[in-house]
């Protein structure tokens, strides 16, 4: 008899115990959080088709990998460009990651990849890019960024629905 009541608890509960563990692995996945960053190329080279950096702009480079050094980046996104790709490197080496290129024409298919794999990434983008992807990510009006503007980093954290935009400063002057 007893074991018959056991058994009888036992079938009672399993659906509850098995919505619960869904529920709470469901609640988990949306509290984890994690930052996106958005970053402009470095200064470029001006006249010539697809620019290099300048020194400015190597120098950048590199500041923006000490920044990010211990932010537990998983992935790096680039446009094809050369002065995008230049940005990228020296993060990409430190961090021995591979830089995954977009096209910056098609930046909502971006921000649904990037919101999709939920995890720490930086990407680099341009002046027109670069605030428009911030404003899809965040949901928040970003301002334009002018073509003299290097220093911005847009980090945008995602803590299951909300999403908290911050405009960091690069503190390197060129």
């Amino acid at each position: 008899m007893n074991k018959l009541i056991l058994l009888l608890i036992i079938c009672i509960n399993i659906p509850f115990l098995i919505v619960n563990a869904t529920e709470n692995s469901v609640l988990q996945e949306e509290r984890k959080s994690y930052s996106l960053y958005l970053i402009r190329h470095a200064e470029k080279k001006i006249d010539q088709e697809d620019p290099g950096l300048t020194l400015c702009g190597i120098s950048r480079a590199q500041e923006i990998a000490r920044i990010l050094e211990n932010a537990e980046i998983k992935n790096i996104y680039s446009t094809r460009y050369q002065r995008s790709m230049a940005t990228a490197t020296p993060l990409a080496q430190q961090q021995k990651l591979a830089i995954k290129n977009y096209a910056p024409n098609k930046l909502e298919q971006l921000a649904w990849q990037l919101i999709k794999e939920k995890e720490n990434t930086v990407v680099f983008g341009h002046s027109n890019t670069t605030p428009q992807l911030a404003e899809l990510l965040s949901q928040s009006s970003v301002s334009p960024m002018t073509e003299q503007e290097y220093r911005g980093i847009y980090q945008i954290i995602i803590s299951g629905k909300n999403r908290h935009l911050t405009l960091l400063m690069q503190p390197l002057l060129c």
